[in-house]
């Protein structure tokens, strides 16, 4: 089972990815942590992303198609992943279509999880909220303003990956704003269907 999560920050992929891994025994695979793991292990495209990185730049799109690349052959991929936060835009997912199209592996679904930006900065302000008053720390990035910037962010670079999913006949759009449980649920029915 082969699958990416779309959807703007706060809608709840990070939730359902951990059951999905949990309930499947699939890993998620986030650009982050295969970034880090290829540095660490001293892979060739690792010496280049750490380059980069060190170097205060962004890592190109080269770079990290190639760690997804070379990350999803690996043993506990066998039985499938979940892809988090990759791709985020057209070019990479265009390049991912032919890194698993070379592998003879396909996608099983694309799911966008939908959402109302004005009800995640009142969950958010909730949260914060809550924390304070529960003598909780905040975390810098768990405020109104950071998520409004997180938006735009996705609007302009990742929201395009929807339309092209959409034209690729992969894309299932299910409601984020629905109970943790019942989203799951939606899940669970779209990759029956898929993997039937």
């Amino acid at each position: 089972m082969r699958l990416i999560f779309l959807g703007p920050p706060g809608a709840g992929k990070g939730t359902q990815a951990k059951r999905l891994t949990d309930k499947y025994g699939i890993p998620q695979l986030s650009t982050g942590d295969m970034l880090r793991a290829a540095v660490s292990a001293g892979t060739e495209v690792g010496i280049r992303a750490k380059a980069v990185m060190d170097a205060g730049g962004l890592v190109s799109d080269d770079i990290v198609n190639q760690i997804v690349s070379d990350r999803i052959v690996e043993p506990d991929c066998a039985k499938g992943f979940i892809l988090d936060g990759y791709p985020r835009t057209v070019p990479q997912a265009k390049a991912l279509a032919e890194n698993m199209q070379a592998k003879s592996l396909r996608l099983d679904a694309v799911i966008e999880l939908k959402v109302d930006e004005e009800a995640l900065i009142r969950r958010i302000e909730n949260r914060v909220a809550e924390t304070i008053a529960a003598g909780g720390k905040v975390r810098p990035d768990d405020n109104p303003e950071t998520f409004r910037k997180r938006m735009v962010e996705y609007h302009e670079k990742t929201a395009p990956l929807s339309q092209y999913y959409s034209e690729q006949g992969q894309l299932v759009t299910l409601d984020g704003m629905a109970g943790v449980d019942s989203v799951t649920a939606e899940i669970e029915h779209v990759l029956e269907k898929a993997t039937a």
